[in-house]
């Protein structure tokens, strides 16, 4: 008879222990990664650091095989997320549009190639 209590209370423990399992909480910490990739297409990179208390910088970009590029630098943090673009891509010219900075070099030319239309947009 005891040992069928002391069952009973050790299966009592077990399912209370099992329902009320510990979750650990862990807090962001600080990061860094990045990547840089160059082939026949042309080049494309990323890099990011975060400081692991929700301070996020970094920039990513590409050149195409023609010298085409966009770089894009980013922040995001307590004043919410905020990016620049430096570009040459045609079709692009200096603006602000939602609070994003955009810096183009872009040739303005009235010779367009072909009629293929390109609706490239930003990706953040």
């Amino acid at each position: 008879m005891i040992a069928k209590v002391l069952l009973i209370v050790a299966l009592s423990v077990v399912a209370f222990a099992s329902h009320h399992e510990h979750h650990e909480h862990h807090h962001p910490q600080p990061y860094k990664f990045g990547y840089e990739v160059k082939d026949h297409h042309g080049e494309q990179h990323r890099h990011e650091h975060g400081d692991g208390h929700g301070n996020v910088q970094g920039s990513y970009g590409f050149t195409d095989h023609k010298g085409i590029h966009r770089e894009v630098h980013y922040v995001a943090d307590h004043h919410g997320f905020r990016a620049t673009v430096k570009t040459n891509e045609p079709g692009t010219a200096n603006q602000d549009p939602a609070a994003v900075k955009m810096h183009s070099n872009a040739q303005h030319n009235h010779h367009h190639e072909g009629h293929h239309h390109h609706h490239g947009g930003l990706h953040l």
